[in-house]
């Protein structure tokens, strides 16, 4: 006799060995599931430091590549707007005097000279008198050796001025004898000390005279 199995029986024995696949199939979704978003994960923190990698390196290119900036186009403040530190010494400029200009002397002035007067109201006298004079000529005159050797003997006439303060200018020979006598005659006039100057109206003035010096051999 032919032992029947029921359709039941046969499905209640394979029904752990099916839930044992379910269940490793499950498992194995599972697995897959968290090894997949492991990686998923894992490719995101590469992406994201790659990223942040290329902005730091941007960020560095940038400073890098910074322009440089123009002198001229910096916006300089008015030198009202400058402040100035309190303890900073300012010094004061020098007060420079700048030096006078050269004084240029004019031509000088030259006074016309005063007149001579010829016939003064007080005449012009050398001091003493007429005698101290012709003893003082006497005195100072010095007869030219070659005048004496060629016996040369006379009155040499002489016209000098009297200034106002009793010097004697102008002197010529109106008439001479010779050369050496007129010389000497000159000489001795030239030395004489300063004369008693006329006077007219009580002031003294220019005064002309004449004077002969005679030259004789004894």
């Amino acid at each position: 006799m032919e032992i029947k199995k029921s359709r039941n029986a046969n499905i209640e024995k394979q029904r752990t060995p099916i839930l044992m696949i379910a269940l490793l199939f499950v498992g194995g979704l599972v697995l897959a599931s968290f090894s997949y978003t492991s990686t998923l994960e894992k490719d995101f923190r590469q992406v994201a430091a790659q990223r942040a990698t290329e902005i730091v390196f941007t960020a560095e290119n940038k400073e890098v590549d910074k322009p440089e900036t123009n002198t001229d186009d910096v916006v300089r403040l008015p030198e009202e707007r400058i402040i100035i530190d309190s303890n900073t010494q300012i010094i004061p400029k020098p007060v420079v005097t700048p030096p006078l200009p050269p004084v240029i002397p004019g031509p000088p002035v030259v006074l016309p000279p005063a007149e001579i007067i010829d016939f003064p109201d007080v005449e012009a006298t050398f001091p003493g008198g007429a005698a101290e004079m012709q003893k003082w000529i006497n005195s100072n005159v010095q007869y030219p050796q070659t005048s004496i050797e060629m016996n040369e003997q006379g009155r040499v006439y002489l016209s000098f001025i009297i200034e106002s303060d009793g010097t004697v200018t102008g002197l010529t020979v109106e008439r001479g004898v010779s050369d050496e006598l007129d010389r000497e005659a000159k000489r001795v006039v030239r030395k004489m000390p300063k004369w008693n100057a006329g006077e007219v109206a009580g002031k003294k003035v220019r005064t002309r005279c004449r004077l002969p010096i005679i030259f004789t051999l004894e």
